[in-house]
């Protein structure tokens, strides 16, 4: 067979580096593993009902294109809602197979060939692959830990030049849990108004915040008509296997979008549409409910690395704590793995989330309380051996 058989663009990207770690603990035995960004809650009853529903009334067949009008109307009702902008669910709208489906047709509805994208970093693993693969180049710019992670006028603006088509804004933040206010959304709106850039607002977290509600980009004026919003299920309301979000957006970027779903994917699965519809109109307390959960195991978690003298920045969303380890003199995936060996206990380096990650952890605390506790004290252990010299 000819060596130049297989995409060069495709060849040349690396695996995740999540999966790449996880696939190494899937052979270990007795690890507790504090690495999947996973809610560890069943998918509420009532929603799984309206699931089954579907199926026992034969709902089996493809929905349109865009998804279920019924859907596409209740996402456009709570965006509305969090947001205050209007969406028409006939053309501002997709239902998509996941955020990330949503990310990647994004991407690929605006990217000619050789456009800049931004992207800030550390940050969900997808993006730099989904803005190669749709011939873009990527633009990394490092979130500093002395800026809450959060991104800032100062960072950005050296970055951006004459061929920046997008940037990417990935809050509530995978991996650190970092939330955006809007006092320094206002900021970044200004220059991508000034700049005439598109933005693609990553919001699967929103419903996952602590001390303040999640406040959208697309809220301020001049950014809806610029704003790819994403959002979807997996998060908020425990549907990960479900496979379901979606897109909200300008007419003629969701018109392109909707091309390319309609060629690669035709439709999201059905079934999930109508448990998301439900999940809208009857799922908010159920949100509340595992929002409170998880911000008591993110106190707890802050509480435990003060006992053990490991710094780490507060987050203030999501459900992932990304400690500092520099003080321990190792690489992150020396950390990380000496952790595994050790202490049979799986965390995820910060690498794997963008090089300026080296020297943080990503844990997360969408596990029950009791996991966590023994989790923290096999952390302890490991951190007593390494500071006592030990190997």
């Amino acid at each position: 067979m000819r060596d130049d058989i297989l995409s060069r663009k495709t060849a040349a990207i690396p695996p995740s580096g999540i999966r790449r770690f996880f696939d190494l603990v899937s052979e270990r035995s007795d690890v507790i593993s504090l690495g999947v960004g996973e809610p560890d809650f069943d998918t509420p009853w009532h929603i799984r009902e309206a699931g089954i529903r579907s199926l026992e009334r034969g709902y089996t067949f493809y929905t349109s294109n865009a998804g279920l009008a019924e859907l596409r109307r209740e996402i456009s009702v709570y965006l509305e809602k969090r947001t205050g902008c209007t969406y028409d669910p006939k053309t501002e709208i997709l239902v998509t197979v996941g955020g990330s489906e949503a990310i990647d047709a994004a991407l690929r509805a605006i990217i000619n060939e050789g456009d800049e994208v931004i992207i800030p970093q550390p940050s969900y693993v997808s993006y730099e692959p989904c803005a190669v693969l749709a011939g873009a180049k990527p633009v990394i710019v490092e979130l500093r830990e002395q800026d809450r992670f959060k991104l800032t006028p100062e960072v950005l603006l050296p970055a951006m030049s004459e061929k920046t088509k997008a940037l990417i804004l990935p809050f509530p933040n995978n991996p650190t849990g970092s939330v955006m206010r809007r006092e320094e959304l206002e900021k970044i709106a200004k220059i991508a108004v000034e700049r005439d850039i598109v933005v693609i607002s990553d919001e699967i977290y929103s419903e996952l915040t602590y001390g303040g509600e999640h406040f959208s980009i697309v809220s301020l004026p001049g950014m809806k008509e610029r704003t790819v919003l994403i959002n979807g299920f997996s998060k908020s309301f425990a549907m990960t296997g479900w496979r379901l979000g979606y897109a909200a957006a300008p007419h003629f970027i969701l018109e392109q979008m909707v091309k390319i779903h309609q060629f690669a994917i035709m439709c999201a699965p059905t079934g999930s549409q109508y448990a998301a519809i439900d999940a809208l109109k009857n799922g908010e307390a159920d949100v509340e409910k595992m929002r409170d959960a998880y911000d008591k195991r993110r106190l707890y978690l802050l509480g435990a690395f003060k006992k053990m003298d490991i710094d780490c920045f507060a987050p203030e969303g999501a459900f992932y704590v990304f400690p500092s380890i520099k003080k321990f003199g190792l690489t992150s995936e020396q950390f990380a793995f000496g952790l595994l060996d050790d202490q049979k206990l799986a965390v995820v380096p910060g690498t794997a989330f963008g090089a300026c990650g080296e020297g943080f952890l990503r844990i997360s605390y969408a596990y029950s309380l009791d996991d966590l506790k023994e989790a923290m004290k096999r952390l302890a252990a490991y951190i007593k051996k390494l500071t006592q010299g030990e190997k």
